[in-house]
């Protein structure tokens, strides 16, 4: 390998010797006939030219002007005359063939100093054949023929890599016009330095492929020996980025010149055009096979973080993230690696673009076919969390296969907690599926209900009739939600406070904080709700109740009269209404009420019915659940008359002459 380059003087001068003869005869023959061979009336020749006129022609024109000089003229001065002129006209012809003869020598002899300087110059640099016929301590000594023997140096063989050619080996060497201890110089080295630019520029040319050794790493890529040190560019060794270029010194590589510059012994090398020419081909060839849906086997270019590049043979296709697992995956690289070969399937192929989509998922069958049966709602499943979001968790019920658990359906606490408090991802989990459709690839979950309800627990420990004491954590205007326990809440409604009272605002009653002792009246498990009261917890009305049936006679004190009835009291704040259709019967011309007000106050009476005093009253109606009762006065009245007429008849025989009028107003005027 040589390290640098020609002269170009010398490589110049270094053509074969019968090339360089021939170049002074040729310029030498040329002049000769520029000189001697124009014809006749062309230009530039002899006949037009003044310098070449001949001396007989000019003497005749000279004669001719002479003979045409006026008559008057002495004939012996016109003689005389002509004579001196003829005389002057052969001497300047004389000296212009003199003038002549000594420029056609002058030139002669430069063409003759430069054929000589050429002659010599080709000869000193000469590339001749020669036969190797011995070795010395100064060199190898050649023959050059013509019994002249040559010497090739031994620095030549020394100083570089070239090896000694073998003895009676035929070789070329160049002449170097030099002689040494009775030898000719010549170079074996210079030639072979010319033929390798040689054989490098017709590479170059024909775009041929030449095989090299990495022989140095330097910056920015690597040195190839190919007869000479070429520059091989990293980014041009392959395809992709090569990272360790260190590893390739010593190694053949296949290349082709891509720069050459031979007067700076400059060569860039490419082994990526190689390559890519392949490529081409390839590609060329598999663009005529590829279809959509065909299944292909292909290797993993690079990994990107939206999917990977796979290689089919001359063609890239994009296996992009979506693709690749019905399953989520966080990285490509997860599932493929540079270099790994599998098999694709074509999604969508361009062919005007050049572009292929490949997909890796679809050559396995899709999770979510049969996933409404496999995992029906309500149904209670195993799943893994795969995601946590500010709104939820993302649960994995198997590969391709994952729904969302809400926030809300995390935990049956009322309080909101963050969702990363509750799950991490890698939890295995319960959950029960809420809602799936298969079509928008949906599943909603549940993660409390998989969880026995500690609400139903709790509302279990206090059934309807238990008296409970709570604290009031929220006044509303509606009453107050009392806390049994921790997240289980009852309502303490305004008309459940008092059997009497009529509560306007229930901050006058509650106070936050404060222990609230009541019943539990009502449990809602769908609305999750309980409704307490606090005038049940003494149930006196309960006991009344339980006491007293319709039909009977009661007997109570009429505590206040209204316009529509009057209002009776039987102790322990229970009350009920005698309406004015049952205090009397309605006679014709009166008004049905019997209300007497002679002033401007409170009503005095309801017929025979005054405040303050006790009567006997017929229970007609009885409401447990609206705490009513209703009375009848006149129903009592009759019932009792009913029983005095029944005694009064069964004690007529021992008085035959009384009647049953005497007997009626007798009892009438006791009352």
């Amino acid at each position: 390998m040589f390290s640098d380059h020609d002269n170009p003087v010398t490589a110049a001068a270094a053509a074969p010797a019968h090339e360089a003869q021939s170049e002074p005869v040729a310029q030498n023959s040329s002049a000769e006939q520029n000189a001697t061979e124009q014809p006749a009336g062309q230009p530039g020749s002899a006949a037009e030219n003044p310098v070449h006129e001949t001396p007989s022609k000019r003497t005749e024109e000279d004669s001719k002007s002479a003979a045409e000089t006026p008559a008057q003229a002495n004939p012996a001065e016109a003689h005389a005359a002509a004579e001196a002129h003829a005389a002057k006209t052969a001497n300047d012809a004389e000296a212009t063939a003199a003038a002549e003869e000594a420029a056609s020598t002058e030139e002669m002899s430069k063409l003759l100093d430069q054929y000589d300087e050429q002659h010599e110059a080709q000869a000193q640099n000469e590339i001749i054949e020669v036969k190797v016929i011995a070795y010395t301590e100064h060199g190898v000594v050649v023959d050059l023929g013509q019994k002249t023997e040559g010497l090739i140096p031994a620095v030549e063989f020394s100083e570089t890599e070239i090896p000694r050619p073998d003895p009676n080996a035929t070789i070329e060497v160049q002449r170097t016009g030099e002689h040494k201890d009775g030898y000719a110089i010549v170079s074996y080295q210079k030639v072979l330095r010319r033929r390798t630019w040689e054989k490098l520029d017709e590479a170059y040319k024909n775009k041929t492929t030449l095989t090299g050794k990495v022989v140095d790493r330097i910056k920015g890529g690597v040195v190839v020996d190919v007869g000479v040190r070429a520059f091989l560019p990293g980014s041009q060794y392959d395809l992709r980025p090569t990272p360790n270029l260190d590893g390739l010194v010593g190694q053949d590589v296949e290349v082709r010149i891509t720069k050459l510059n031979r007067r700076r012994g400059n060569v860039v090398v490419s082994r990526r055009a190689i390559m890519e020419e392949e490529q081409h081909a390839k590609r060329a060839e598999l663009m005529d096979k590829l279809a959509e849906g065909q299944t292909v086997h292909g290797t993993v270019k690079n990994v990107t973080e939206y999917g990977a590049f796979v290689d089919l043979g001359g063609l890239d296709g994009l296996l992009h993230l979506t693709d690749l697992s019905w399953g989520r995956i966080k990285h490509p690289s997860d599932v493929v690696k540079p270099d790994q070969e599998l098999d694709v399937i074509i999604l969508k192929f361009d062919k005007e673009k050049q572009r292929v989509s490949l997909g890796l998922k679809q050559l396995t069958s899709d999770p979510w076919v049969g996933a409404a049966e496999k995992y029906p709602a309500g149904g209670k499943f195993k799943g893994k969390v795969v995601g946590v979001v500010d709104y939820g968790a993302f649960v994995e019920l198997e590969n391709g296969i994952e729904g969302l658990v809400h926030a809300t359906e995390m935990s049956w606490a009322k309080k909101s907690v963050h969702p990363s408090k509750v799950v991490k991802v890698g939890d295995e989990v319960d959950v029960v599926v809420l809602d799936i459709k298969p079509s928008d690839r949906r599943v909603s979950l549940g993660m409390k209900q998989a969880q026995p309800d500690p609400w139903l627990l709790t509302a279990e420990k206090y059934p309807v009739g238990t008296v409970v004491t709570g604290k009031v954590r929220n006044i509303v205007e509606f009453g107050a939600f009392i806390e049994l326990e921790d997240g289980f809440d009852g309502l303490v409604h305004v008309s459940d406070v008092s059997w009497t009272e009529r509560i306007k605002n229930p901050h006058e009653v509650f106070k936050k904080g404060e222990p609230v002792t009541a019943k539990v009246l009502r449990i809602d498990p769908d609305g999750r709700r309980v409704s307490l009261g606090m005038k049940q917890v003494n149930d006196i009305w309960g006991d009344w109740f339980k006491q007293h049936k319709v039909g009977q006679i009661v007997r109570g004190k009429v505590s206040r009269i209204a316009m529509f009835g009057a209002f009776v009291e039987f102790g322990d704040n229970i009350e009920g209404l005698c309406h004015n259709t049952e205090i009397m019967d309605r006679r014709r011309g009166d008004d049905g009420t019997g209300m007497n007000r002679t002033t401007s106050g409170p009503l005095k009476s309801a017929g025979p019915l005054e405040p303050g005093k006790e009567y006997d009253f017929k229970i007609i109606k009885i409401s447990p659940e609206s705490r009513r009762i209703g009375l009848s006065y006149k129903a009592a009245v009759k019932q009792q008359e009913r029983q005095e007429i029944a005694q009064y008849r069964s004690t007529s025989k021992s008085s035959s002459t009384a009647t049953i009028g005497d007997a009626l107003k007798q009892k009438l005027s006791s009352r």
